[in-house]
């Protein structure tokens, strides 16, 4: 089996590779901190020895052990720069190998991003503890990780579906490609924060400094000034009167500074951000693609300046490092009383906004688009026996082979075929306790999610058409709005019932409906839910102990088709296959279960 075909020995093999160039590039670090300790050494001998020869020799001196010292400084922060990024490839590794053994519990879970109410997250576990976001997420964006969790809460278009199909079938046949760009996210999380203080700025009316006079005086400023210095030096220009020069130019400088506050305050700081913005997307522009969908994408970051977009980031990156000289006060000090730094990074900033405000809100949405298709695209490498699957236009279909849940791990997890074609159909399941039918009825749920998010599903084979899912699984009550269990599933019920009422085309889960009431009421309740929904034309599958209902079929042979799951008692002990079969269930445990627990029967 190739490594490709084999997620495991492909993680292996690359971590196996990036701790080998880790010790060469350490092993470099060491002789680049011994190189430059030499060239100190050599500076201060060469001193000493032409310290006879007079002060051009030991300028000269001076001047080339500086030049060996700042390009050792150089190699060392290119080094620097290579290790950081090994390292980040290695630990990007070293997580997917505990993706691969379901040991994720400790990645971020995506909980503050579950709405209060939804019409399946809760009940399909979409966010939380185990749960599908926390399995699928890669994203380090903070764009990216509300598109995928958007992605998870609202079914796309058939036309889109396909069309992430494509991009995620290509990304993870690219998965090299989609490990560095991943690392360069990792280096620093681009924010929305830092999207919304860009946007702040790139909408900000008050420029300051608009008029040409001001780029006249950024130009003479500078010569006005090094003139005055080179007078003082050469004696020409007395102490008292250059030090009134100074002054002036200084308090010429802290004048025009005070006006470009307000931009450095929406700016400053974020250089690292768009560093990683700049290194992403130019790592994607290097790449070539042939899917619909990223091929777009790579030709919105187009401009009208010839420039690619990671190119006009960069000469913002620079302006921004350029701007930040504010931090080191004594350089800011110096700079701009005597180059009007302050007011060369405005105006190069205006020139800049002027050439892209129309195009960066895009980049964010680019990466943010990037990383989730990334997502899904690791989701199916890691899974190469999943399938991606087929949309069907015909509502409503959903036919699949193998289906499990993706969740459970491979060497647990039971799958199972299911077939259900067609309008005003209910497919009533029955069992016994703990056999399987709330795993069943969410990976059905479940796999429609990621069908609907252009995902590969954990099926052989698995074809759908675009439906709403909706769902009441797991019902709590609220003491907070004084609900009870009961109430809070009435009005989960509530919710299903309107929609199929307003003809939307919904596919329904149902486990255990009005479970809070009699048994009584809760039979006859449950017959006119499932009458009712067979004569709005509704698609439902239902989990039920109520071993009448599978009665229903008698009235709605068309309608109704019967599943259940068994369970195999010997020496009374419980033995479960958690297979789907035809039929109503025959065995239950209930009663052998509330026996073991030692009530008296």
């Amino acid at each position: 089996m190739k490594a490709e075909n084999n997620p495991q020995e492909f993680y292996k093999a690359k971590i196996a590779a990036l701790e080998q160039q880790l010790k060469v590039l350490y092993n470099t670090r060491s002789k680049i901190a011994w190189l430059r300790f030499a060239i100190f050494v050599f500076a201060c001998v060469a001193v000493y020895f032409l310290w006879p020869a007079g002060w051009p020799a030991i300028t000269l001196g001076i001047i080339i052990g500086i030049v060996l010292f700042l390009v050792a400084i150089s190699k060392d922060a290119n080094n620097k720069a290579a290790i950081k990024n090994a390292e980040t490839l290695l630990s990007i590794n070293k997580d997917e190998i505990d993706f691969l053994k379901h040991n994720f519990h400790h990645q971020y879970d995506g909980k503050d991003l579950q709405p209060s109410n939804h019409a399946y997250a809760k009940d399909l576990d979409v966010f939380g503890k185990t749960s599908l976001f926390q399995y699928i997420n890669r994203c380090k964006a903070e764009q990216a990780i509300e598109l995928l969790a958007t992605r998870l809460l609202n079914p796309l278009s058939k036309e889109n579906i396909l069309q992430q199909q494509q991009a995620v079938k290509e990304i993870s046949n690219k998965i090299n490609w989609w490990q560095q760009f991943r690392a360069f996210g990792i280096h620093e999380k681009i924010t929305r924060d830092a999207e919304k203080r860009i946007n702040n700025w790139l909408q900000l009316n008050n420029e300051v400094y608009t008029s040409k006079g001001w780029k006249m005086l950024a130009r003479i400023y500078p010569f006005i000034t090094l003139l005055c210095v080179y007078l003082y030096l050469d004696d020409v220009l007395p102490s008292p009167l250059f030090s009134l020069c100074v002054l002036i130019f200084f308090l010429i400088s802290i004048a025009i500074s005070r006006k470009v506050q307000d931009v450095y305050v929406l700016l400053s700081r974020l250089e690292p951000v768009v560093a990683t913005l700049k290194n992403q997307l130019q790592s994607f522009e290097n790449e070539k693609f042939d899917s619909a969908f990223l091929t777009t994408l790579q030709k919105s970051l187009g401009n009208s300046t010839d420039k690619t977009a990671s190119a006009s980031i960069s000469h913002l990156q620079k302006i921004l490092n350029r701007f930040d000289v504010r931090l080191n006060a004594f350089a800011f000090i110096i700079l701009n009383t005597f180059c009007l730094w302050d007011l060369w990074q405005i105006l190069a900033l205006k020139e800049w906004k002027k050439q892209n405000k129309p195009l960066a809100s895009n980049w964010f949405n680019v990466i943010a688009q990037l990383e989730v298709a990334g997502s899904f695209a690791t989701l199916s490498f890691n899974n190469p026996e999943w399938c991606f699957p087929a949309i069907a236009d015909e509502h409503f279909t959903l036919s699949g082979e193998a289906i499990g849940h993706p969740l459970i791990p491979k060497n647990q997890n039971v799958t199972n075929n299911f077939n259900l074609k067609g309008i005003a159909k209910v497919d009533l399941i029955t069992g016994s306790n703990m056999a399987g039918k709330s795993t069943f009825l969410r990976s059905i749920g479940v796999n429609m999610i990621l069908a609907y998010a252009g995902s590969a599903v954990c099926a052989k084979s698995f074809t759908t058409s675009v439906a709403t899912v909706m769902s009441s699984m797991r019902i709590e009550d609220n003491l907070a709005e004084n609900t009870s269990t009961f109430y809070a599933e009435l009005k989960k019920l509530k919710t299903i019932i309107d929609a199929v009422n307003a003809n939307i085309k919904c596919f329904i889960l149902l486990d255990e409906i009005l479970r809070g009431t009699n048994s009584l009421d809760r039979h006859t309740g449950s017959k006119a839910l499932i009458q009712q929904l067979i004569r709005k034309n509704a698609v439902a599958v239902i989990a039920t102990h109520d071993i009448e209902l599978s009665g229903l079929v008698n009235d709605f042979p068309q309608s109704i088709n019967n599943y259940h799951f068994d369970v195999a008692v010997n020496d009374e002990k419980l033995f479960f296959d958690y297979k789907l079969k035809q039929g109503i269930c025959t065995s239950m445990n209930a009663s052998l279960l509330m026996k073991q627990i030692g009530i008296e029967m």
